[in-house]
């Protein structure tokens, strides 16, 4: 099974992949997701990825199963913080994390992950840094139901 460098959540019932680039702040994301009322923790790090029954799952790597490394702390885990666990989700989200992002940019094209395709969010890091996306990633998986 393939492994991305990622983290994966879920909130409500839709799992959340989020990528980026070393120190763009996964771990950050993921935590402040999975302590929300209705988040829950899934993978940090390595997410293994699997097709089944054409959705997209996400999984945390064996050897990570249940912990989050957060910066200055080191390697903690996810129940001592005091977050639900998910063994697995049904990624219905991806997040991309960048740098920059134009100020008024077209909709991101869907994710391609294991040929399936994935709606997906870009956040910036001032968006990030202003706390501005929990309420973005709600707004996007609210765009997501019929």
């Amino acid at each position: 099974m393939p492994s991305l460098h990622a983290a994966c959540v879920v909130l409500g019932e839709s799992g959340i992949l989020i990528r980026g680039p070393s120190g763009s702040g996964k771990s950050s994301l993921a935590l402040l997701l999975a302590a929300e009322r209705d988040g829950a923790f899934v993978a940090d790090d390595r997410v293994v990825c699997e097709r089944r029954a054409g959705t997209l799952v996400a999984r945390p790597h064996d050897a990570l199963v249940g912990q989050v490394e957060i910066r200055g702390q080191g390697i903690l885990s996810a129940q001592d913080l005091g977050l639900a666990i998910r063994p697995e989700a049904i990624v219905g989200l991806a997040i991309d994390l960048v740098a920059e992002s134009p100020r008024l940019p077209e909709p991101p094209e869907d994710a391609e992950i294991l040929d399936l395709r994935i709606p997906r969010l870009v956040l910036d890091r001032g968006v990030r840094r202003a706390g501005l996306a929990p309420l973005l990633i709600r707004a996007a998986l609210r765009k997501q139901k019929p």
